[in-house]
């Protein structure tokens, strides 16, 4: 399999996160037209940046007219930026949304389809449905006033106890149910953490590629992207660190255990020491593990959790993909100086991921039905898994084995366009995720991503001899 392909000029790319920034205010409404923008040189030591960085995303925004330069003057904010309405017709103006707002992978999962291969989902048919409906008549039972009241913000205390001691536990490390967080899905635990410690042009690590949806998210913060090639061996430690030492990331998004969307999983020896230089240059490691138990041949390597004394690491370990995606449970783990604010940024979110679902999940993750269903799913999921690899062997397309996980990160031929082959898949009720959307440069346009979990097996394996007859043709 080849290498994922290498930038050596990610630098030269960040006069478009600039400009981007830039654009991004003036839409807000925090420069209108004919204000003077901040000179090169005062915007350069705002952002931390190289004043010919500031400088070619000044000149893309003469370029584009979103600018305009008055001699010995500066920089102003051309008119054409808003739309113009008579004086006293400004209700006639539309209601429009202060930020641009983005979510690629949605935008692909809400289309419908036969053959639904980019949802990271696993089958309902696989799901415990009627062991679960008992378990929410018992938590009824249990909790006759459930429904008339609210969790705290934290997440019930008798479910942070149950998971903190299940993962002290597996991980062989210290945690009280003081220092977990409940949140309604991982992906909102990434959007607390991004609003809560990310500034506009903050400088954060990501994997490249990585989940589409913390990019969406990252960015429309404002973050600044350095990117962190992952190999089916890891990642080039030497890379991570000059990273870190040139750039000081304020954090380093990372999928390191059935890896999102390539299915690889970074060595233990390599999480020690990613959790020594996280330490060394004060860099907040983002460890989400949402695939954890979903291993196909041996448990994979601890968490780098594990290994986090001073508090450096934040654990992200989504549960409820695998038990009922909609009960939307996930453990946030953190010492308490980054777990605090978190807390906050919660409560004002939602006040709280609904009690109701917390129960249910509880009671049923306490029983031992939970341990014969996941057993039971890894089976049915590495038959999945096979049965593609198996469809596929006729093409001439590479990738690595994964070892656990939903996924199987495809790499096609360059003389094939997968925009082309996504438009006409989708025309015959067939997705997948295009690699450019995991990207950060959003180059890796070789590349796909297809989940293997949601569909059943006799429609997985025609769903995917369809997909290959349709790049043959």
């Amino acid at each position: 399999m080849k290498n994922a392909p290498r930038t050596t000029d990610e630098g030269k790319r960040l006069f478009r996160q600039v400009y981007d920034h830039i654009v991004t205010r003036i839409e807000r409404g925090e420069w209108k037209p004919h204000d003077k923008l901040p000179s090169i040189r005062l915007l350069s030591e705002q952002l931390r940046m190289n004043r010919l960085t500031v400088f070619r995303a000044y000149q893309l925004l003469k370029q584009d007219r979103k600018a305009y330069v008055k001699e010995k003057s500066g920089y102003y904010v051309s008119s054409g930026n808003q739309e113009h309405f008579p004086v006293g017709h400004e209700g006639n103006r539309p209601l429009s949304a202060s930020v641009h707002l983005k979510n690629s992978m949605n935008d692909i999962q809400q289309i419908p389809v036969v053959y639904q291969f980019s949802q990271a989902l696993i089958d309902p048919n696989l799901l415990p449905n009627l062991f679960l409906s008992d378990y929410v008549k018992k938590v009824f039972d249990i909790y006759p006033k459930l429904m008339g009241t609210y969790s705290t913000p934290q997440g019930d205390a008798e479910l942070r106890e149950t998971l903190g001691r299940y993962l002290v536990g597996e991980l062989r490390t210290q945690l009280t149910a003081s220092e977990l967080l409940i949140t309604s899905g991982a992906q909102q635990a990434i959007d607390l953490i991004s609003r809560t410690f990310v500034r506009p042009m903050d400088a954060i690590l990501v994997e490249r590629p990585t989940y589409s949806a913390a990019i969406d998210i990252f960015r429309q913060q404002g973050a600044r992207f350095h990117s962190v090639d992952i190999q089916p061996d890891g990642y080039d430690l030497e890379q991570v660190e000059n990273l870190m030492r040139t750039h000081k990331p304020r954090l380093f998004y990372m999928n390191p255990t059935f890896h999102n969307p390539t299915g690889y999983t970074v060595p233990s020896s390599q999480r020690k020491r990613l959790v020594e230089l996280a330490e060394r240059y004060r860099c907040l490691l983002i460890e989400d593990d949402a695939f954890h138990d979903i291993y196909f041949d041996g448990p994979p390597p601890p968490p780098l959790f594990t290994y986090d004394t001073d508090g450096w690491v934040v654990y992200l370990r989504g549960f409820s993909k695998y038990v009922a995606p909609g009960l939307r449970i996930c453990a946030v783990a953190a010492r308490q100086a980054v777990l605090q604010p978190l807390i906050t940024a919660k409560s004002l979110a939602d006040n709280g991921t609904p009690l109701v679902n917390q129960k249910i999940f509880l009671h049923y993750f306490e029983s031992e039905r939970m341990r014969q269903h996941i057993e039971k799913l890894r089976t049915a999921l590495h038959m999945r898994k096979d049965i593609v690899e198996e469809e596929l062997a006729a093409t001439d397309w590479k990738w690595v084995t994964p070892q656990g996980g939903l996924n199987l990160w495809l790499q096609l031929p360059e003389s094939l366009s997968v925009e082309a082959l996504l438009n006409e898949c989708l025309r015959q009720s067939i997705s997948f995720v295009p690699g450019t959307i995991c990207d950060p440069l959003g180059e890796m346009t070789s590349w796909i991503r297809l989940s293997y979990s949601f569909v059943s097996e006799g429609q997985l394996r025609d769903g995917v001899k369809r997909l290959a007859d349709i790049a043959r043709r």
